[in-house]
């Protein structure tokens, strides 16, 4: 059975540092794309960061640009998201995605996206 699992979340200050992870698993061929999103307590679904696997680019949300970074291992279907300069609107519970679509990377709608984790709790103190 595929299943995508998240893993390192947990709880910082201010201006630290975290490391997420995201194993996908029972896939016979990667997705198209893997995703990064984030839900914080009483708000939607919202996407931050997406990696196009066929090569590799990444996309990211204007709120994370230039402290988070995503990358992918290809061989085991593993994805990243490395979180600097971490804010307390960062706190949020942080769910992997996974989806083939062609427009994937342009589409960060979350109902178009198939594959889900069950997500990981990230939590910044100020």
């Amino acid at each position: 059975a595929q299943a995508i699992v998240e893993s390192g979340g947990g709880s910082v200050q201010a201006g630290g540092s975290l490391r997420l992870s995201c194993a996908a698993s029972g896939y016979t061929r990667s997705r198209r794309c893997m995703g990064w999103f984030r839900q914080a307590p009483g708000k939607g679904r919202e996407g931050v960061a997406v990696i196009h696997t066929r090569g590799g680019s990444t996309y990211y949300a204007d709120s994370v640009k230039g402290r988070f970074t995503a990358a992918q291992i290809e061989a085991n279907y593993t994805v990243y998201l490395q979180m600097n300069s971490l804010k307390p609107e960062d706190t949020a519970m942080y769910y992997c995605a996974a989806e083939d679509r062609y427009d994937c990377y342009l589409n960060w709608n979350v109902l178009s996206w198939g594959d889900w984790g069950q997500g990981t709790q990230v939590s910044v103190s100020s």
